[in-house]
C-alpha cells in the first residue's frame, strides 16, 4: 500500500479534523470509510494497537490518529512524514 490512507467512520469529528489538516497541507490521501467494515476495524486494532479512528497510514506504515497528525504538523515534520522531505 503506497501513499496516504486515512481510515474513518461516518460522523467522527476527529476524522473530519484529520482530513481537514491533510487537505490544508495539500497532502493527497485516500479515505477508507470503515463505519460498517468490522473486519477492517479488527485489522486496524491488530496493526495499530488502537481501537480509535481516524488511523492514518503512509506507505503502509501506521502514523496515528488526529492528535498524532496534529503533533507532527506542529513540530514542522508533516511534510517529511508524508512526503519524505
Amino acid at each position: 500500500m503506497s501513499g496516504v490512507y486515512i481510515y474513518t467512520i461516518h460522523g467522527c469529528p476527529y476524522c473530519a479534523k484529520a482530513k481537514k489538516l491533510l487537505l490544508s497541507r495539500h497532502v493527497p490521501f485516500q479515505e477508507v470509510d470503515v463505519t460498517e467494515d468490522h473486519e477492517t476495524r479488527k485489522w486496524l486494532r491488530q496493526v495499530t494497537g488502537k481501537s480509535t479512528v481516524p488511523q492514518t497510514f503512509v506507505n503502509g506504515q501506521p502514523v496515528g490518529g488526529y492528535a498524532d497528525l496534529d503533533a507532527i504538523d506542529k513540530a514542522g515534520r508533516l511534510g517529511r512524514v508524508m512526503f519524505g522531505r
